[in-house]
């Protein structure tokens, strides 16, 4: 693959970071010391923000009012976003818009994509199953009656659902196949309940009973819900690597500064050795990261699959986020754990990071399972 970002890439990335240049990720109360939400709704000022950067719209065509840019581009917007605890649906509306411009139909899509990278709706996606741990499009099952779908499950941990417009749920039919249903909030037949995640943020628990979509709401295209969830994959493992890249530049600042014995702690040689294995985590995480970018978004072939790719991805993301934050947090002392400085903010949206869309021995799994039916020799 080729690591070098083109120029609109990179335009896309020095805008992202104009727009959060001004974000402070303790906007909100903290995590640690609230029962419920930090929040009733995700930051609609930096929203309408990225709006207005064209920041919404970087993976629309130019019929919607995008930018016809590909998984790279939104990554590098996302790993910018991270770095500030940006709360904004991002990732999801950005993918969900993407999924359905690639397979939805064409009424859904003038219906939503305009709308959708202008801000003006928001879209989300079901994509942790019953319970957090089981394949999502297991948790509901969607089945046809004359020209409607019927849908009934339980999508858990749903981000942004008391915010979004839409919610694609995965669902399987009776013939094992996955397809996605456009579930407006509010539609006859949900309950939506609340949950919190570690973040502090209002996730919703959305129930389906008999709820009934019109065709045009229904996505049955083979391979839409995989591309998907890749995206969302590889979307989540670039937050990690900007919430990452921070929480090290923090502690680097921190030990360059913190004394002892005369002399700043980053000197002292098991600092200095467990930052610098830090570094190295970030570093394969980004490697990883792009290479899983880079098939998502030009379809090259590989040994293996691409999901081969993101599995990869999010086995280094998960753990090395995870190692990351420890290691910060071990090395600032005591002055991490304090609530009036950002650091264990950082640590509770990282855990959120590393479990979502499964662990890293979930995709070890899966990576297992790819290896043995592509075997490499």
């Amino acid at each position: 693959m080729d690591f070098t970002f083109t120029e609109e890439q990179q335009a896309a990335a020095e805008a992202a970071r104009g727009v959060f240049a001004g974000v402070a990720p303790d906007a909100v109360p903290s995590p640690a010391l609230t029962t419920g939400a930090v929040a009733e709704t995700y930051d609609q000022a930096l929203w309408a923000t990225l709006a207005e950067a064209d920041l919404l719209s970087l993976l629309l065509d130019a019929r919607y009012g995008g930018a016809g840019l590909d998984a790279i581009a939104l990554c590098l917007v996302l790993r910018e976003s991270a770095r500030v605890l940006a709360r904004v649906p991002l990732l999801e509306s950005s993918a969900a818009a993407a999924a359905v411009q690639a397979y939805g139909a064409e009424e859904a899509k003038a219906d939503l994509l305009a709308r959708a990278g202008r801000g003006e709706t928001v879209l989300t996606v079901a994509a942790h199953g019953r319970t957090g741990h089981d394949p999502a499009e297991q948790a509901v099952t969607a089945r046809q009656d004359g020209g409607t779908w019927v849908l009934d499950g339980v999508q858990t941990a749903v981000p942004w659902a008391h915010d979004a417009d839409v919610t694609l749920v995965p669902a399987h039919t009776g013939t094992g196949r996955t397809v996605l249903g456009l579930v407006p909030r509010g539609h006859e037949g949900t309950v939506l309940a609340e949950q919190f995640s570690t973040s502090g943020e209002r996730l919703g628990e959305l129930r389906l009973e008999s709820a009934r979509l019109a065709a045009r709401d229904m996505i049955d295209a083979d391979g839409a819900w995989e591309w998907l969830r890749d995206l969302l994959t590889t979307g989540t493992c670039a937050l990690a690597l900007g919430l990452g890249e921070q929480v090290l530049r923090m502690t680097g600042d921190y030990t360059g500064k913190r004394e002892q014995f005369g002399f700043p702690i980053a000197t002292f040689q098991a600092v200095a050795v467990q930052a610098a294995d830090r570094y190295i985590d970030l570093r394969a995480m980004e490697a990883t990261l792009w290479q899983a970018a880079w098939r998502i978004s030009s379809g090259a072939p590989g040994p293996l699959p691409a999901a081969g790719d993101v599995a990869v991805a999010k086995i280094w993301a998960a753990e090395g986020v995870r190692r990351v934050v420890q290691t910060a947090q071990h090395l600032h002392g005591g002055f991490g754990a304090d609530v009036d400085y950002p650091l264990h903010r950082y640590h509770a949206w990282a855990k959120h990071l590393e479990l979502s869309l499964g662990p890293a021995s979930a995709h070890e799994e899966a990576l297992g399972d790819l290896l043995a039916t592509h075997p490499l020799g």
